[in-house]
């Protein structure tokens, strides 16, 4: 998990920056994700650093990227380590539809993002990890058959979906650690698309490589022609991964408080996040609307604009055929006679059909003015639809958070209660403590009255004994 990129106030009505932003908001700035056992944890990062001299502020590139990097390969550990043991569990072949398979998903297509260079396009800046998973199939033979068979999949418009479904492919061929070690191992082609300091670039990228080992224990089937892969919206669903108290023994004592605290900051801090999410996403819709019926109205003026050339262009073909007809009634009558006025109205023709021709051109122009706002209002109703559904989405997520939040909050309570119980305990210990430690004192000062006795008899002896001989 990386750290929270921060809400623009300039919205950009574009499908990947949008989709962009929703997927980047699943990161926080001031959490660092690690691993008790098989449990989402988190600390502060006030209380921790990458290295201890120079100490990093949080404020630096490095610091944050070096931060998003642990997060994100934590991340990977905990959502391969569910599918696995959940896998295994089910006993059966796992489809598109199962939960801890789409978080893998979801997971994976984040650590490719990390670092990613952005490409311009005529929408603007795209970021997608199509690229370098192209590579895959000059390093690697075998998997050319994937990649062919995602480029002839006709249901993918996007570079995103047809990373998607490499990905699935690459799972079902038992094949995916594989492909990606034979990527990572080739940082010098990496790094046209990654940024030096990247997952992929770093050792955190072989580490990911290295558990996608695991998976090849499982089996999966995935319907492609059916799913729509270009549209969906990669968000982590943390409530998988945090700690359930009913169901599994949790240690006590203060260990205990401090991981519901832990917890409950988390769920807090998350729930803030995804408000500010929300938030900027419908900040984001309002501006699309808005886009939408300022391009409606540009439409419209470019409209009744085609319908006065096309007027003026009628008007100008009946003035030209007017003019030439009249020119043959001349010429009818007297060849001779006028000449001076035929080569005028001659010029005044050709100067009819080069206005005509210009006007005729300009109509083009505005035809294919007016098709290409036609298809940018397309577009921009589709971006509509999509950042609606993610709204939905994330404030489902938003309602499982809070009550999540209302059920630590009373585990936290119950803590409290025995935490009260065991202080009694300890100041009652405390006293029979002092009490026998006051005993002891008393049996050291009788040893040492008893030493003296001792002594003293034993110079009484001694005396006695010489005067016996």
């Amino acid at each position: 998990m990386s750290a929270l990129t921060p809400p623009t106030d300039m919205p950009t009505p574009t499908t990947d920056k949008i989709t962009q932003a929703a997927m980047e908001t699943i990161y926080l700035c001031k959490f660092r994700v690690s691993m008790d056992g098989e449990w989402l944890c988190l600390r502060e990062l006030d209380d921790i650093s990458l290295t201890p001299d120079p100490e990093p502020t949080p404020e630096d590139p490095n610091y944050l990227m070096a931060n998003e990097r642990m997060n994100l390969m934590n991340m990977a550990k905990l959502s391969i380590k569910g599918l696995i043991e959940s896998a295994l569990n089910l006993g059966r072949t796992l489809d598109s539809d199962y939960a801890p398979l789409q978080q893998f998903f979801v997971v994976m297509e984040h650590c490719l993002k990390h670092g990613l260079k952005a490409k311009k396009t005529f929408l603007g800046q795209n970021k997608s990890f199509w690229g370098p998973l192209e590579l895959v199939e000059k390093l690697v033979p075998e998997a050319g058959e994937i990649t062919a068979s995602v480029k002839d999949l006709p249901g993918l418009k996007t570079p995103m979906g047809r990373g998607r479904a490499w990905l699935r492919l690459a799972l079902m061929q038992k094949k995916l650690s594989e492909y990606m070690k034979a990527l990572i191992n080739k940082k010098e082609l990496l790094s046209e698309f990654y940024e030096p300091n990247a997952l992929m670039m770093e050792e955190e990228g072989a580490i990911i490589a290295g558990l996608l080992v695991g998976l090849n224990v499982i089996d999966a089937n995935f319907c492609m022609k059916g799913e729509d892969l270009d549209s969906q919206v990669g968000v982590i669903d943390f409530s998988m991964y945090l700690k359930d108290g009913n169901s599994t023994k949790g240690s006590e004592g203060d260990g205990q408080i401090t991981a519901i605290l832990d917890q409950k900051n988390y769920v807090e801090e998350l729930n803030r996040h995804l408000n500010a999410t929300v938030n900027n996403l419908q900040a984001k819709v309002d501006a699309l609307e808005k886009s939408n019926t300022k391009l409606t109205e540009e439409l419209a003026v470019a409209n009744n604009r085609i319908i006065t050339l096309q007027e003026e262009m009628e008007r100008v073909k009946e003035e030209s055929s007017y003019i030439l007809e009249s020119n043959r009634k001349v010429n009818k009558q007297d060849k001779t006679a006028d000449g001076q006025a035929l080569s005028e109205a001659r010029k005044h023709l050709k100067e009819e059909t080069q206005l005509r021709l210009d006007v005729e051109k300009e109509l083009e122009m505005q035809i294919s003015m007016r098709q290409e706002m036609e298809l940018a209002m397309k577009m921009l109703e589709k971006d509509v639809c999509e950042k609606q559904d993610a709204l939905v989405s994330l404030r489902q997520q938003l309602d499982d958070l809070r009550a999540l939040k209302h059920e630590l909050s009373f585990k936290l309570q119950s803590s409290d209660l025995g935490v009260k119980q065991k202080s009694e305990l300890n100041s009652r210990l405390e006293e029979k403590t002092n009490q026998m430690a006051t005993t002891i004192k008393q049996l050291e000062q009788s040893e040492k009255d008893l030493v003296k006795q001792a002594k003293t008899l034993n110079c009484a002896a001694s005396k006695l004994i010489p005067k016996h001989h």
